[in-house]
């Protein structure tokens, strides 16, 4: 599509033609692109706000950058925060403080949730650790399972003592959905605890919870 043709249909009453316009600046460098998206943050359609939201994470400069932090802060569908959450992830560990932050002021499990994977996947382990003990405390069973399978990913990293110790804790949860995460995260930890605490999870009084302790068990 031709810059023009973009420029028009961005400005389209139907919003599948500003999605497709949208999607057509991925073709054009950051010096053209970024300004026109920066234009739709604000777009009323929520789809066309997390297009923008997701391309403004592939045109990376300093402006994208200011952008998506202003998406994640103000934009009130958590669709378009969790998209925006994903997006500054792509700029490297400068946006782990800023996931962080936006995890502590959001607490919708999509955005959660988000944030949780994008710091794994940027191998944060202090920022994990640290959103993990929010995650679990939360009221989303969603969130909490997430914190606690980001706890066994901890298993390799310096916060492996800590984590453990708080898986150890969380075994006796009196939730079996969190019993049940627990059992998987603690396979990651090669130590006599963690062995001991799986064979106390194979004891559980909850059919769920002795299947994920001993599913390794069983292949």
């Amino acid at each position: 599509m031709e810059l023009h043709e973009i420029e028009a249909e961005l400005h389209n009453s139907d919003f599948q033609y500003r999605l497709k316009a949208v999607s057509a600046l991925q073709n054009y460098p950051m010096d053209v692109a970024v300004p026109l998206l920066t234009q739709h943050i604000k777009d009323p359609e929520f789809l066309v706000r997390s297009f923008v939201a997701r391309e403004l994470g592939r045109q990376k400069n300093s402006d994208s950058f200011a952008a998506l932090l202003q998406i994640i802060k103000f934009d009130n569908t958590p669709n378009v925060r969790a998209e925006a959450s994903n997006s500054l992830s792509l700029f490297g560990k400068v946006s782990a403080s800023h996931l962080v932050q936006t995890f502590v002021r959001d607490d919708h499990w999509l955005v959660r949730r988000s944030i949780l994977a994008a710091l794994v996947e940027m191998d944060c382990p202090e920022e994990i650790w640290e959103v993990c003990l929010l995650g679990i405390a939360a009221e989303d069973t969603a969130v909490q399972e997430a914190s606690v399978d980001a706890l066994g990913w901890l298993a390799n990293s310096r916060q492996s003592e800590i984590a453990l110790s708080q898986l150890l804790t969380l075994k006796d949860s009196p939730f079996e959905y969190i019993r049940v995460r627990v059992a998987y995260a603690l396979k990651n930890f090669p130590t006599p605890a963690a062995k001991e605490a799986l064979a106390q999870l194979r004891q559980d009084s909850d059919h769920r919870v002795v299947g994920a302790a001993m599913e390794d068990l069983l292949l």
